[in-house]
């Protein structure tokens, strides 16, 4: 059973392409994913000649890599020129890396063309997981790597049962406009599907807190991760649904002074054996 998911790929590309400017100034959650993947990675004793980031925003883990790897050519894509222009920025002395604005479920590249392909913080927002795990499989050589984090189905489940809760208990005509996260179990499954060997999939929880969920609204569309639902707000009654929301996500995980936000964040990988 593949996975789909309604995601407003043109409003995700927006959003982060908007906010790429200020985007690791408030990555947080983020940053601690990219130190959970460079410890997975570093166990792997890998040694790419060339390696593609999907979702290579403004280039952190790239420029990392390249210390971690040396002489190896990288290739970054994002969805967001914006995200792209930073990254050439950021990395502009570096002649053995480029980026450029591509789809993670279109990559336009050959086939057999990295031997290791890496993800970070960017497989969630795609609609379809198999066909993106399928053209990280169709990229990679015989023998090499695909290795990722994304997050899971925990993620922001507080925020995500206060809005369902009050839409229920309203009886509202509005749509769920909460994001989908997967399981660990199913990502394992689309890797599988995808062709990939050797599978090891696992999860980690994060935990941010916030003075309260104005804040934590506030810092999601700081980085751009805003919502990417196609259904839109309906004017007023859609404002009195987020205002009671937010009062029920006080009233149920709200502590004395803060609220809480949790981040499941899956660590897997897979090689495509021939």
């Amino acid at each position: 059973m593949e996975f789909t998911q309604m995601i407003d790929r043109k409003r995700v590309r927006e959003s982060f392409g908007r906010q790429a400017h200020e985007y690791d100034n408030h990555a947080s959650v983020q940053k601690r994913v990219l130190a959970g993947f460079m410890e997975h990675l570093k166990g792997e004793g890998l040694a790419p000649r060339l390696l593609l980031d999907v979702g290579s925003g403004t280039g952190t883990l790239l420029s990392m890599l390249r210390e971690m790897y040396g002489d190896v050519r990288a290739v970054g894509i994002d969805l967001a020129q914006g995200m792209c222009r930073k990254a050439r920025g950021n990395m502009k002395a570096d002649t053995m890396t480029h980026f450029l604005t591509a789809d993670a479920e279109h990559l336009p590249f050959s086939d057999s063309s990295f031997d290791l392909v890496i993800s970070t913080s960017t497989l969630q927002w795609v609609g379809q997981l198999d066909q993106a795990f399928a053209e990280a499989f169709r990229v990679l050589i015989p023998g090499g790597v695909f290795s990722f984090a994304l997050f899971g189905e925990l993620t922001l489940y507080e925020l995500r049962n206060s809005y369902r809760s009050m839409l229920a208990d309203q009886n509202s005509a509005e749509g769920d406009r909460t994001h989908s996260f997967l399981s660990r179990e199913e990502v394992d499954s689309a890797l599988y599907r995808a062709g990939f060997s050797a599978c090891r999939v696992v999860s980690r929880i994060e935990r941010d807190v916030h003075d309260n969920v104005p804040a934590l609204l506030r810092s999601l569309k700081r980085i751009g991760a805003g919502n990417a639902s196609p259904v839109m707000p309906r004017g007023l009654a859609g404002k009195r649904i987020m205002l009671d929301m937010m009062q029920r996500y006080r009233d149920d995980y709200g502590q004395a002074s803060y609220i809480p936000a949790t981040y499941e964040i899956i660590y897997g990988i897979g090689r495509r054996v021939c």
